[in-house]
């Protein structure tokens, strides 16, 4: 079999919302007369595809998430799929997650054959040097290739998870603007509320880490991400509920990440903070945090848990608020996106079609009647509880859709 390697590859340097496969940042290849092997500047596989006519679509492809989780990019010919998502491709996960869409991209045969593919590699690649004219840039990225193979791939998502001293479980809906392409940086462990309901959150107890924890983790990041961190200008800071820790912290944090880890530098253009919000810590924020997050050299997205604006709802879900501040919070947070340019808040509810008929009437009441007219900034986001009767809460979503006055978008749990 021919190998056809490819180093410094040049991929696009602004994310952006577009139909077809785009790679951003730079990357290495090796292509086979089957597969596409796409590498980040660490050696470690980054993307792969099928080149086979068997393979479901020319345009999806596999992703490998620094977690160790791979993540199938679907066209699958869904209608009004960037409705729905806000992007043109669903991604399909390994792991549990809550979407709406039924399919299994892992089970067909060409996919199941490229993860093959991508294993046997390893046992190919101590000969490859003698079967190729390498130069010798060419064979010590190939040594460095060799040197990732499945079960260290396996131990470095763990070596990351030791480093945070936590699972990153759920990744704000807005880092899909960098296609979930964010450094991980945890100021705070726990949240306030607890809710019943959520899958996601520890049961700890809320606690800011203290500023040598978060240096530790900074330098240990640097180490981790190594030749590979220029090809990332976004930051989330986590874990649950990053806006408690106070404006201080907040701001001092996000600057000593940007510096530290050179976002500045990236190969791509811009930068962008993310952070996790409770009803209680937004409520309570003072305004200088905005003003300050408006002043930093992100651009920022908060996004807040709101769940619902029915309190039946709010206490079927156990999440011990009054309806009245969830509206007040909403509220808010509209007021702030006016006030701002490079802040955005965003806002999540829950759907589920055996939510009482208060909780639906609720979130036509905020996303429509609240609002004079339609605004592009501030998208609420609705995360179904289950997967239960997906064509019709499906429905339900357009219906609601069609009416907002706001970006409405369903939110896929997604994992670092």
């Amino acid at each position: 079999m021919e190998y056809k390697l490819n180093l410094n590859v040049c991929g696009a340097r602004n994310y952006t919302k577009v139909s077809y496969p785009v790679r951003y940042g730079r990357l290495a290849e090796l292509i086979t007369s089957r597969h596409h092997f796409q590498f980040n500047l660490n050696g470690e596989i980054k993307f792969l595809q099928g080149l086979g006519r068997d393979w479901p679509h020319p345009s999806e492809w596999l992703k490998r998430t620094m977690g160790n989780h791979w993540v199938y990019y679907d066209t699958a010919g869904y209608n009004h799929i960037f409705d729905f998502l806000g992007e043109y491709y669903l991604p399909c996960f390994e792991y549990e997650s809550n979407s709406l869409w039924g399919n299994n991209p892992f089970k067909a045969a060409a996919v199941q054959d490229a993860l093959s593919a991508f294993k046997r590699l390893y046992r190919v690649l101590p000969s490859l040097e003698d079967k190729g004219h390498w130069n010798p840039e060419e064979k010590a990225f190939l040594n460095e290739v060799a040197s990732k193979d499945p079960r260290t791939l396996s131990q470095r998502a763990d070596r990351l998870n030791a480093l945070l001293q936590a699972r990153v479980t759920v990744l704000p809906p807005d880092t899909r603007h960098v296609d979930y392409e964010c450094l991980p940086l945890i100021i705070a462990d726990g949240c306030l509320h607890h809710c019943a309901f959520c899958r996601v959150k520890s049961a700890q107890d809320f606690r800011v880490r203290s500023r040598q924890e978060v240096r530790t983790q900074l330098e240990g990041l640097k180490t981790f991400y190594g030749a590979d961190l220029r090809n990332y200008n976004s930051l989330f800071l986590g874990l649950h509920d990053a806006l408690n820790c106070g404006w201080e912290r907040i701001i001092s944090t996000a600057m000593e990440a940007y510096d530290f880890l050179e976002l500045g530098g990236s190969y791509l253009e811009g930068s962008f903070l993310f952070l996790f919000g409770s009803v209680n810590s937004f409520l309570k924020a003072e305004e200088r945090l905005f003003a300050e997050l408006n002043q930093l050299p992100f651009r920022t997205y908060l996004n807040l848990g709101l769940e619902s604006a029915d309190q039946e709802t709010l206490n079927l879900l156990g999440k011990p608020l009054e309806v009245a501040s969830v509206i007040e919070a909403f509220e808010r947070r509209q007021a702030l996106n006016r006030a701002y340019d490079r802040l955005e808040i965003t806002a999540n509810f829950v759907i589920d079609l055996e939510l009482p008929q208060g909780h639906w009437e609720g979130l036509e009441r905020l996303t429509r009647d609240g609002l004079p007219h339609y605004s592009d900034k501030g998208a609420v986001y609705l995360s179904p509880l289950s997967t239960r009767g997906r064509p019709e809460l499906r429905r339900r979503f357009q219906k609601l859709k069609f009416r907002s006055r706001l970006p409405l978008y369903l939110y896929l749990i997604q994992q670092l």
